[in-house]
């Protein structure tokens, strides 16, 4: 044979396509309903790759050496039947599906021609399972230490439309007895025989009750409201106590603690003096960790609990790199989407169109012109999926710069169908799906901001499966179609999977679990304030020599000072120029370090701020950026993966994680450095990533952007706890998790003020908000203002309008009140920037019911000028009067509820509702002074009458 070829069909459609080479291709192996690999000479494997291609099939080649292979297994068939020969097989006591024959086995047939025959072959995985659950097995378990069959066990009992559970035993960095205990409660629990007896043998451990209702319970308010109260009075005593005994401590009061103990005050200092600074020391410790266990989040998947089975419909534009036109997964894609009932309208961007919005714009308005097709039902962009490098930019993925200039661009031309953004392997749901492309996350990281930013026309970010088939057709179409509020989905074989950040609780701790460090530790942006103090908590810990990176090494402001803190502290320091973001300056800077202290860990602090709104960001924004963050830490990957590291440390960031809006720059690259920690924990290598909240100390958090934060409620951590939690990390062997000091009702009513996300529904804090929330409502409808600026004269209109916004700017800026925000003087100079810019487009927007641009307050710059253009917004063509009457016609439709049929005042309403409606109708007469509505009001019975013999004929 010549080689292996993969292809993403079933089996019954790759044995009628592979008959018509008369046995110069066989299938070498079944992995699951959509996965087959054939193997044959070199022309038969062409020419089948070129059907595939044909028939929009995906299909490539394995690199595998597979006549070297083949020539191997010869060898060892004579080999097993030597050292086999004498042995006997047996019958076992365990049923046996094996994955040769694809069903049950005796194991009678099990010599050594049947272990030759598994080498050389099909791997008949899938029909094995399929026989086992023909069988009704209904619990699969893979005895392995890393699930790797756990997709296509999964994928096949989706196929077969079969109830059974795929589990695991143990899992990569859980190969510990807790996770083996939590296999096993896992398969007790989907009906498996576990021997709890044999599991807990010799450890004391015995059976108890189950509670006498055991389901859903629901305390008294007693329990909540006054137990608390009376335990609190009974220790208050012993509070003060308390509280009086570790004070003393803490102040290291030797006499104070002497008569509090009752210890002669002779031998005080010899009793407590050593004592007392450890306790005071333990004290601290427990008291920081107590202050940042809540600090802890992680991102997780889960299974979307409502997908939807809808299909699409109209036209969905689809932008996707000029380069990979032809290539057979855009087919796929463009397939999925045509068999889901849409109409793909294809716009291939090259190299020119990547940095033009303007350009851009206009081709989107010609593919989009009324006279080829009415406006599209949504955009789907692929150009995330060029990941060549931008020749203006060499940090910048081509499609990715692409990504950028399309939300721009879709602005410009004033499209507003909602723009979803595709990635493939840029995420990863659980560890058994690869996190193969961590430099498409900086899409993910854009589109968190683009979704705070224009809100009204963002759909979402979305994961492509690896392969289509008709299953993940369907899950891709209802993704798009309808996912509700969902708006970061990932799909796959097993299901459509959703985002959700969640609180990370600290795992017990087994053995010795602090950590330290030997060797040299890498720090970028080392002599900026982040580095600093990492490299005095390295060196407060033992750390031997610390290699401080920068782009300006020893002329940095405060790296003499700090070189000698350090050395002060016992490590011995090196402050060295260079930017990591150049990879041959960076391997110099590696094969620097001295041979008795080698490279043992990294940490990437280092990082631009260039941020502005989406809308302006350019080319040369996006380059520094990502070069200092993205590409450095891809850098430090590749040229490490082959060092005996004990840490690789990522400085990640909220905004790349959450959202944070105006943070449209900053956040893509520290989204792609989440990527790169699961990428490397993929390939076994160590890394935690950081995504830190708001890190006091002189770091990016100071100033007017730390006062944003703050406002926003990310409240300021003070580095010795945070250097705590980031030690805590370490210790955990967490791979990414996210660090902040989360005030959580100030964030959610500011996250969610425009754009509801289900992505922090699982923080409980959250979710107690959300529903106070509901059951407060939302305040005053729009409408209402509508109504009561429709009674103002024109000035009025507009100098209520100057005070709501007067309001808004107040409450963003944190200003006492009112009267410090003057109405003619520029938002600009009175401090605003791209997020505050942001928040005060979304509480006007909350507030009044528009859909003002991101840039309002760059468009608008002071309150009278966009007082003026709200007031032509709120009140052009009359609305405002047509509002105010339809408010009243409700009210009026509520009165006539309570009318009955039989009361002899209905007959007066209809009439006169019958003559308010002729009258409206009626041309509008310059002649009138009254409106009809006045003049029936004011009228006796007499001219009521007549009135109405004149409308309708009645005497």
């Amino acid at each position: 044979r010549g080689g292996m070829v993969s292809v993403a069909q079933s089996a019954s459609w790759v044995r009628e396509k592979i008959a018509a080479w008369d046995g110069r291709i066989s299938i070498a192996a079944v992995n699951g309903p959509s996965s087959v690999v054939v193997s044959g000479d070199p022309e038969a494997l062409d020419e089948l790759l070129a059907e595939c291609r044909t028939d929009k099939i995906r299909a490539r080649k394995v690199d595998v050496d597979y006549a070297s292979h083949s020539a191997h297994v010869e060898e060892i068939e004579a080999e097993l039947a030597k050292l086999l020969a004498g042995i006997t097989p047996q019958t076992g006591g365990t049923t046996l599906y094996s994955s040769l024959t694809g069903g049950l086995l005796d194991g009678t047939e099990m010599g050594a021609g049947y272990w030759y025959n598994n080498l050389r072959e099909t791997v008949e995985f899938e029909q094995a399972t399929r026989a086992a659950l023909a069988d009704n097995h209904s619990v699969f378990i893979e005895v392995s230490p890393h699930s790797v069959l756990a997709i296509g066990l999964q994928g096949t009992i989706d196929d077969a439309d079969a109830e059974a559970a795929t589990l695991g035993t143990l899992r990569r960095d859980e190969g510990g007895l807790d996770r083996f205990l939590t296999s096993l409660a896992e398969a007790h629990v989907h009906g498996a025989a576990v021997d709890w007896e044999a599991v807990y043998a010799n450890t004391g451990a015995r059976r108890v009750a189950l509670p006498t209702y055991a389901f859903q319970g629901t305390r008294y308010w007693i329990a909540d409201e006054i137990a608390p109260l009376l335990a609190a009075a009974a220790t208050n005593e012993a509070d003060a106590t308390d509280s009086a005994f570790w004070d003393a401590v803490e102040r290291a009061d030797l006499q104070d603690l002497a008569e509090t103990l009752r210890v002669d005050g002779d031998d005080a200092e010899q009793t407590l003096g050593t004592m007392v600074p450890l306790l005071s020391s333990w004290r601290k410790r427990l008291r920081d960790k107590s202050a940042t266990d809540d600090w802890r989040y992680e991102v997780s998947w889960r299974v979307h609990s409502q997908p939807s089975a809808g299909r699409l419909a109209g036209a969905w534009l689809v932008p996707l790199p000029a380069d990979l036109a032809d290539d057979p997964y855009t087919a796929d894609v463009l397939n999925a989407l045509t068999a889901q009932g849409a109409e793909p309208v294809v716009l291939a961007v090259d190299e020119t169109d990547t940095t033009d919005p303007e350009l851009l714009a206009d081709r989107i308005e010609a593919i989009l012109a009324p006279e080829h097709l009415s406006p599209p039902t949504g955009v789907l962009s692929l150009l995330a999926l060029d990941g060549t490098p931008h020749p203006d930019g060499p940090a910048v993925p081509r499609g990715y710069a692409a990504s950028v200039t399309l939300l721009q661009a879709l602005g410009r031309a004033g499209v507003r169908a909602p723009l979803w953004t595709a990635t493939r392997g840029a995420v990863s749901v659980n560890i058994a799906d690869p996190l193969v492309a961590p430099y498409q996350a900086a899409v993910w990281g854009l589109g968190r901001v683009a979704a705070l930013e224009h809100p009204d026309r963002w759909g979402g970010l979305i994961d492509l499966p690896a392969a289509f088939d008709e299953r993940t057709t369907a899950l891709f179409a209802g993704a798009l179609g309808d996912s509700g509020p969902e708006d970061q989905l990932a799909v796959r074989p097993a299901g459509t999977f959703v985002r959700r950040l969640r609180r990370l609780p600290l795992k017990a701790a087994t053995g010795d679990s602090s950590w330290r460090t030997r060797g040299t530790v890498l720090i970028t942006g080392g002599t900026g304030a982040l580095g600093g103090q990492v490299a005095r908590w390295l060196a407060g810990s033992g750390a031997e020599h610390l290699l401080l990176v920068s782009r300006r090494g020893t002329d940095a402001p405060g790296a003499d000072a700090l070189h000698a803190e350090l050395t002060g502290l016992g490590a011995r320091v090196t402050i060295a120029a260079c930017d990591t973001g150049d990879r041959d300056a960076l391997a110099a800077l590696l094969d620097s370090v001295p041979a008795d202290q080698p490279l043992t860990a990294v940490v990437h602090t280092a990082a631009v701020l260039d941020d502005s709104v989406i809308d302006s960001l350019s080319l040369h924004q996006i380059d520094r950026a990502l070069h200092a963050k993205a590409r450095a830490a891809v850098n430090l990957h590749e040229l490490t993966a082959d060092l005996d590291l004990k840490a690789f440390v990522l400085f990640s960031s909220f905004g790349g994680t959450v959202g944070t809006p105006g943070q449209g720059n900053y956040a893509p690259g520290n989204a792609v450095l989440d990527a790169l920690a699961l990428h490397r924990r993929g390939q076994g290598l160590p890394a935690t990533s950081v995504a830190w909240g708001a890190w006091g100390g002189g770091g990016m958090a100071d100033g007017d952007f730390g006062d944003t934060l703050n406002r926003h409620g990310l409240r300021e951590m003070q580095p010795d706890l945070a250097t705590g939690a980031l030690q805590q990390a370490l210790e955990q062997n967490e791979s990414s998790l996210l660090i902040a000091d989360i005030d959580w009702e100030r964030f959610y009513t500011a996250f969610t003020a425009i754009r509801s996300s289900p992505l922090l529904e699982d923080i409980p804090e959250v979710r107690d908000i959300a529903r106070a929330m509901a059951e407060a409502g939302s305040g005053a409808e729009p409408s209402e203002l509508v109504q009561r600026l429709a009674g103002l004269t024109e000035q009025e209109q507009e100098n209520a309008l100057v005070e709501l916004i007067r309001e808004c700017v107040s409450a963003v800026l944190g200003f006492s009140g009112n009267e410090a925000v003057p109405v003619k003087k520029a938002f600009r100079e009175m401090g605003f920037d791209s997020v505050t810019a942001v928040e005060l487009r979304n509480r006007l927007s909350l507030r009044t019911g528009l859909k003002l641009p991101v840039t309002t307050a760059f468009d608008y710059p002071t309150s009278k000028t966009l007082a003026a253009f709200m007031r032509e917004q709120l009140l052009q063509d009359g609305e405002a009067a047509a509002t105010a009457a339809l408010e009243e016609l409700d009210r009026i439709e509520a009165a006539m509820a309570s009318v009955g049929a039989d009361n002899v005042g209905r007959t007066r309403v209809l009439l006169r509702m019958q003559a308010l409606v002729a009258s409206w109708q009626e041309e509008p007469r310059g002649d009138v002074p009254a409106s009809a509505a006045a003049e029936i009001d004011s009228a006796s019975d007499d001219e009521m009458f007549q009135l109405l013999g004149k409308k309708f004929g009645i005497s």
